[in-house]
């Protein structure tokens, strides 16, 4: 189902929903309702994530948030994850909550904050191992798509979407995140645990492809194999002029026809994934060092190219917050300026690429971003915060207040964040996709891993960091 579909308002019978799907058997703070699913009912328990709950629970002093995080932050765990042995290999199908797909992008991020845990936790260490076994299996079925099902034959909804759609494809959408997720998940993973023997000759492949099909999104030699159109009312959902988006200039950047949120761009240089991709591609150079492999001359050029791409074409003089980065270009001068809410954006380059928090480009972006300067920043009683053309004007995604907090050193603002959040679930105890500008009980999908989990990452590294604003 398309996640346009999940557009709801709270009510009773939402409520209802669910506390039906969250049963626990543990005992809830004092006035917050029991909302966590019974440990019986999980779908995957971990004895190192629990200790971490009963850790912060105990310790941290504003009961609501550490009822959320409780809540949150196994939420992946609990409710998404299928894990089992295949062919003698760890397996592990990951849904993104209310729409049995797996995303690769989400499950990465779904399993990402569970990784400093994994030497804590043998079972946890394989199912995660599982997430990138799966992920190098939905590789190689198709580089271009974004979405996969469990069962390779399972016909899509979208089968009649004018791209090589094929069963086991859930949606085919060409977006460069898609491609960098799981270099991100393996590179985490490999410096957590030290294990490399996920990095097999399938896996070794499937990056390969990955080099492949970012080459040719480059578009040096004409438009690619990759095209798609969509019979639909809405405008982000296909692609114009025969299903290959706007042209560009060829520049060494990647083009993505569609955006972390699954909209279609407007230029298809989407600067944040261009950004994402190079860090993607120096982390997997890093991981075939470690695997012995030395004669890799295609990664090495496309590193150059994005390099120089970027140089060329990335940013934007503004005439009060000087250069910052747009989001989109065609690489002919045409850009777009305003940022999304969905992983990779441009608020996000501090969380994705070591070292962003201190490039003064950056710097700038964010107050950009963080400003009426960008069209989707809404701001209203109920809270402010980036959205996306995705759910519609004046619905904020919770996912962006997270990353405004996650990215920023300044202890009010993580504040500001975390009671930001903590005034917006609705009561649920939960992050859901989108909120009302003035209405927080006007919300999309109450069932949304990805934002809760990364909620759960948030509270986690400010009690590391900071535990005095969790009091």
């Amino acid at each position: 189902m398309n996640r346009k579909d999940f557009i709801i308002k709270a009510s009773l019978a939402g409520g209802a929903l669910m506390l039906s799907r969250y049963t626990s058997l543990m005992a809830a703070p004092a006035g917050f309702p029991v909302v966590r699913i019974a440990p019986e009912k999980r779908k995957f328990n971990s004895a190192a994530v629990e200790a971490s709950i009963a850790e912060v629970k105990q310790k941290i002093g504003n009961k609501e948030l550490a009822w959320m995080f409780e809540n949150c932050f196994p939420n992946t765990l609990d409710t998404t994850v299928e894990f089992e042995v295949i062919d003698g290999k760890p397996d592990t199908y990951v849904i993104t909550g209310d729409i049995d797909a797996m995303w690769l992008r989400d499950s990465s991020a779904q399993v990402w904050p569970y990784l400093a845990l994994c030497s804590k936790d043998e079972p946890l260490k394989q199912l995660i191992s599982g997430v990138i076994n799966r992920q190098t299996k939905c590789i190689l079925k198709d580089p271009y798509a974004n979405a996969f099902y469990k069962d390779p034959y399972k016909v899509s909804e979208w089968k009649d979407d004018n791209t090589k759609m094929q069963p086991g494809i859930h949606e085919r959408k060409w977006e460069i995140d898609s491609l960098c997720y799981p270099i991100r998940l393996a590179h985490g993973y490999w410096k957590a645990t030290g294990d490399t023997s996920v990095f097999d000759e399938q896996w070794q492949a499937a990056m390969k492809l990955v080099v492949k099909t970012f080459k040719e999104q480059q578009r040096k030699e004409g438009k690619g194999p990759y095209s798609f159109m969509r019979r639909t009312e809405y405008a982000t959902d296909s692609l114009p002029l025969g299903g290959y988006g706007y042209p560009v200039k060829p520049n060494g950047l990647i083009c993505s026809m569609f955006r972390p949120s699954d909209d279609a761009t407007v230029f298809p240089y989407l600067i944040p994934s261009n950004l994402f991709a190079l860090e993607s591609l120096k982390q997997l150079k890093a991981i075939y060092r470690a695997k012995g492999i030395t004669n890799d001359a295609e990664t090495d050029g496309l590193i150059d190219d994005l390099i120089k791409g970027l140089n060329a074409c990335a940013t934007h003089i503004d005439n009060e917050l000087g250069e910052i980065y747009a989001y989109e270009t065609n690489g002919m001068g045409s850009v777009n300026l305003m940022d999304d809410a969905n992983v990779p954006s441009l608020l996000s380059l501090a969380y994705l690429v070591p070292g962003m928090e201190n490039n003064v480009v950056y710097k700038n972006t964010r107050k950009f971003v963080l400003s009426a300067k960008n069209p989707f920043y809404f701001k209203g009683t109920a809270g402010e915060g980036i959205g996306g053309p995705h759910v519609g004007v004046d619905y904020i995604w919770p996912l962006s207040i997270v990353m405004r907090g996650i990215t920023s050193k300044d202890e009010q603002e993580i504040r500001n964040c975390l009671l930001a959040l903590q005034k917006t679930h609705a009561g649920k105890g939960f992050m859901h996709e989108a909120f009302h500008k003035d209405d927080a009980a006007k919300f999309s999908r109450p069932w949304f891993a990805w934002a809760n989990t990364l909620f759960g990452e948030f509270v986690l590294k400010v009690y590391r960091e900071r535990p005095a604003l969790l009091g």
